[in-house]
């Protein structure tokens, strides 16, 4: 018989036979990922955040220098690259970065790492990785950690509302990439139209538009102006106003009608929150400072 023709008979053999038979499939495992996923979401200020990652651990490997070697770009994970979203611009360690999605690439080193924003975010790993798909590149230095993180780690830290900090941690090294946002001049204008409105503003915004001045180094008048608008008609919310008001005199260098407002805070946070009111000691510092 032509041996083609036998081959072609017993694959037809075999595709007849049932599936209860020899060729059966073995049950469906599913199995626990090596690296499993994880997506991390941070809002900071008015900028929302997102850190799509795999988490290798470290299983007794050495890590950087060992199977992580140093001097080569790596895809900062496991699996596909890591992958960083802002739905703002921002800044990473000063470097001007566009809302959008990038990869996120680093070459560690002992002394020094270089962070690399990637515009390609459809690469499995590094392979492929060219660095004229660079949006941007900056060194940081890492910082040795006393304690070994076993699974490596992305998380946001010191956070403010126009800052963080994004940590990438494993074994015993951390590297810190600053971020930051230029939330002033994108809120100033809309306080500014909110307050210049017309009617009555509520408590709770002459207290946010005020703190924000005050806590971003704006004209100290207009928050003082905005506190005692919030003022009128005695709100609950008045104990947090005038210990506001209270730092905004001090600052203005107001020493007694600061010490005053301070202590009005006081009597007015006793009676709604109770001796464990946070106010109290927060006026007792201002006071303090003053005299």
């Amino acid at each position: 018989m032509n041996p083609n023709i036998f081959r072609l008979s017993v694959l037809l053999a075999v595709a007849t036979i049932p599936a209860t038979g020899l060729l059966a499939q073995a049950p469906k495992v599913q199995f626990p990922a090596a690296s499993p996923a994880c997506t991390l979401k941070q809002r900071v200020g008015l900028t929302d955040i997102q850190v799509s990652y795999s988490r290798p651990g470290m299983k007794g490997r050495k890590i950087f220098g060992g199977i992580v070697p140093y001097g080569q770009v790596w895809r900062t994970g496991a699996n596909q690259s890591t992958k960083l979203r802002f739905s703002t611009d921002v800044k990473l360690n000063g470097v001007d970065v566009p809302a959008g999605e990038y990869g996120l690439y680093t070459i560690p080193g002992p002394d020094e790492w270089t962070i690399i924003i990637s515009k390609n975010t459809k690469l499995w790993g590094a392979y492929g990785y060219k660095q004229d798909d660079d949006l941007a590149r900056f060194e940081v230095e890492p910082v040795a950690l006393a304690e070994p993180v076993e699974t490596f780690t992305i998380e946001f830290g010191q956070i403010r509302d126009d800052s963080a900090v994004l940590y990438l941690l494993w074994d015993k090294t951390l590297v810190p990439i600053r971020i930051q946002l230029d939330l002033v001049s994108r809120l100033l204008p809309q306080i500014e139209a909110a307050m210049a409105a017309p009617g009555r503003k509520s408590p709770g915004l002459c207290y946010q538009a005020a703190s924000f001045y005050f806590d971003h180094g704006q004209d100290l008048n207009k928050p003082l102006e905005w506190v005692n608008e919030g003022l009128v008609g005695n709100p609950f919310m008045s104990f947090e106003l005038l210990h506001l008001k209270a730092a905004i005199l001090a600052r203005l260098g107001r020493k007694q009608e600061a010490i005053e407002a301070a202590k009005k805070s006081t009597a007015l946070a006793l009676k709604a929150e109770g001796p464990a009111s946070s106010f109290i000691q927060m006026n007792k510092d201002i006071i303090s400072s003053l005299q």
